[in-house]
């Protein structure tokens, strides 16, 4: 049995459904990620986890018992927002204190408890400081604190980086990661940011419009998408569309160029249309040696990005991107130039139908 158990929520306001058919199991001491645009239902379901939101239908275990229509109070989660929620008339101290005050617990323990948070955020001398008088980043690491003084069974983080500048982020979601992964705490974090989904997470739960599109490693997401959401959204990706020669050997044809694909395809595909998903990383400006894919493209734009040069190719009606690392001793193909793009099987992802 998984620690936290979702099986078939659904939520709607109204005629306006926010999520269809949610179902996920969470094993004790995952880092979990929702990912996916605004809108997409990633944040009413961590509400419905935390008790803000009931769901139309649906349940939710924690640790084999029901929480469903529990109270927030009664379902042991911690909850991390946007936007810190920090109480200014309180100290530092007295933010990560409350919920502990609130359930009653001895002045002595709670003391301990705080002392104990402030020393595992690393702002152990802070603790008379009030909210206004900390960065935004200190402030997310007190937000941090408060959740988990209440020792809780989840984590629940919503876009709880999204305000901070890009440095203090980087630094802050190790920073989280670490900190999870030393208490070995269950956790749920959601964001719209693809980067900080793949470097933080033990699985991606990837959501488009209510609907759940693809759960997986954050390798399987970015470098195996099953649907072109999945496989626009997360990354730079180019889409081809080929038509299917020969379903057994995943062989396709793209502007009447053969290629092949990396797995075998239905035999009822013959003659149909594809789509085509290949990432500009996997691509190499000369020929593909044998038991590879070569395709015959011209080059359109060369745009130098720093580290990395991006050559954007034409082939036919396809627009097709590759990078290639900078090297001030190379030289880079001219506009108008036919190039050779070479690539691997295993590369060229055929999506689902209807994705």
């Amino acid at each position: 049995m998984a620690f936290l158990e979702i099986d078939n929520l659904h939520k709607s306001f109204g005629a306006n459904i926010a999520l269809h058919h949610f179902d996920m199991k969470i094993e004790r001491g995952e880092f979990i990620t929702f990912l996916g645009p605004s809108g997409c239902g990633k944040t009413t379901v961590l509400r419905m986890i935390a008790g803000f939101e009931g769901p139309t239908r649906g349940t939710i275990k924690l640790d084999g018992r029901d929480v469903t229509h529990l109270r927030t109070r009664q379902r042991k989660v911690g909850m991390v927002f946007q936007s810190y929620a920090l109480f200014p008339n309180m100290t530092v101290a007295d933010n990560i204190g409350f919920g502990l005050r609130v359930a009653r617990r001895p002045q002595d323990e709670i003391r301990a408890r705080v002392e104990e948070m402030l020393k595992l955020i690393s702002l152990p001398s802070l603790g008379e400081r009030y909210p206004w008088q900390l960065s935004g980043g200190q402030q997310q690491r007190v937000a941090l604190a408060r959740a988990l003084a209440g020792k809780p069974q989840v984590l629940l983080l919503d876009e709880p980086l999204s305000a901070l500048d890009a440095k203090i982020r980087i630094s802050l979601r190790q920073d989280i990661r670490a900190l999870q992964r030393e208490l070995g705490i269950t956790s749920i974090f959601v964001t719209h940011d693809q980067e900080e989904a793949l470097s933080i997470s033990d699985r991606i739960v990837v959501m488009n419009e209510g609907r759940v599109e693809q759960v997986g490693s954050p390798s399987e997401i970015y470098n195996y998408p099953r649907t072109r959401f999945v496989a626009s959204f997360v990354g730079t990706l180019n889409i081809l569309s080929g038509q299917v020669v020969d379903p057994a050997s995943g062989r396709m044809a793209v502007d009447g160029q053969e290629l092949t694909t990396s797995r075998e395809l239905p035999a009822n595909d013959a003659g149909k249309q594809r789509l085509l998903a290949l990432r500009p990383e996997a691509i190499v400006l000369e020929p593909a040696a044998p038991g590879r894919n070569t395709l015959n493209a011209t080059v359109e734009e060369v745009n130098f990005l720093g580290a990395v040069v991006r050559i954007r190719t034409r082939v036919k009606d396809a627009v097709i991107s590759l990078d290639v690392f900078n090297d001030p001793n190379r030289s880079l193909p001219e506009r108008g130039q036919p190039v050779a793009l070479g690539f691997s099987h295993d590369n060229l992802l055929v999506l689902e139908e209807g994705a």
